[in-house]
């Protein structure tokens, strides 16, 4: 144990008093551990997405979802369906195919050791490491972007992201527990979320204050450096958005892999890696344009819109009524097509 405060017995108390209220945890101290279902399906969610976005995702699946079981007997549409606007849907079909294995290789039961969890599809070593300690309280390390910012921090370590996360990983494994691992691990995820945040640390109220290098040199605020990230190229394209004289719209399910993999989507060209005509004849209009950031690239999309008779035949994708969809079943990228083009 360090003894300027720095160690997990001084955070362990922090967060009994102050731990976040979240529906996929069981309270501090409690000696009960989480469902193992409720933590993967929250960790899954909240990569690269924030709690107050997961919150409503988590409720509908849990509540339309109760165990893996059910979820693995899942439609893969509705599933994508329900994850529309959660962003990153290569997750959604991990997530499917997670659920898929652990009824299949494990009986409807998640493994709790670090090697199984890992072979799990989708299952990185943070996902497993979390897994463990939260679900199952093994004394295994886990490392998020919040994780390395307090590392980072209390230790002054000024290399920068990414080459920095080998020592961040190590420092973090020195201070992780052997008992009470899994409430360590959010403690620590719970400080770099509301005390040890990104801009303007409050470092006042940090219970590992007295030991904080990078708070004793006065540059926490800087810290964790990162590298330069290259300039996102500009892509362009065309989507099209057909309605016919009942309502239904033209839409197609979009490949499984790939950008918004296994989604439901209008007919597009060439910002995708894919290229393809308009999906029917009709005298096109141009709506506008969108624009939308993925990962690593910006997208400007021109909109071209028809309204056609109820007897057009399409020569890609297929009608189809709001009785068997809803504008809020698409990704954010296609709802910003069908509001330019439809209001």
């Amino acid at each position: 144990m360090r003894d300027d405060g720095v160690n997990a017995q001084v955070l362990l108390a922090w967060y009994d008093v102050h731990a976040r209220d979240l529906p996929w945890r069981m309270p501090p101290g409690s000696g009960q551990q989480a469902d193992p279902y409720r933590v993967w399906l929250s960790e899954v969610m909240l990569q690269q997405t924030t709690v107050a976005a997961v919150r409503a995702y988590f409720a509908r699946f849990t509540a339309r979802w109760p165990t893996v079981g059910d979820l693995a007997a899942a439609l893969d549409g509705d599933v994508m369906a329900e994850w529309a606007g959660l962003g990153y849907y290569a997750r959604a079909r991990n997530l499917l195919a997670c659920a898929r294995a652990v009824v299949a290789r494990h009986g409807g039961v998640f493994p709790s050791d670090l090697a199984s969890l890992r072979a799990l599809p989708g299952v990185g070593p943070y996902t497993a490491a979390a897994i463990a300690a939260i679900a199952f309280g093994r004394s295994e390390t886990v490392v998020d972007g919040n994780v390395e910012r307090v590392m980072a921090r209390v230790f002054a370590v000024e290399t920068p992201l990414p080459a920095a996360k080998p020592a961040l990983i190590a420092l973090a494994t020195r201070l992780t527990p052997a008992e009470r691992a899994g409430d360590y691990a959010q403690a620590v995820m719970d400080l770099g979320a509301t005390i040890c945040t990104p801009r303007n640390p409050a470092c006042a109220i940090c219970p590992w204050v007295t030991g904080c290098a990078a708070r004793s040199q006065g540059i926490a605020p800087t810290l964790p450096r990162k590298s330069p990230k290259p300039e996102k190229p500009i892509r362009t394209g065309t989507i099209w958005l057909a309605r016919r004289e009942d309502g239904a719209l033209l839409l197609e399910r979009r490949p499984d892999r790939g950008l918004l993999g296994g989604t439901l989507g209008f007919p597009g060209d060439g910002w995708d890696g894919a290229s393809g005509a308009a999906p029917l004849s009709s005298n096109w209009h141009l709506a506008g344009e969108v624009r939308h950031t993925f990962t690593h690239f910006h997208l400007i999309l021109t909109v071209q819109t028809a309204q056609v008779p109820q007897t057009t035949i399409p020569h890609r994708g297929e009608f189809l009524g709001r009785n068997l969809f809803s504008p809020q079943d698409l990704p954010t990228l296609m709802r910003k097509a069908h509001s330019l083009a439809f209001g």
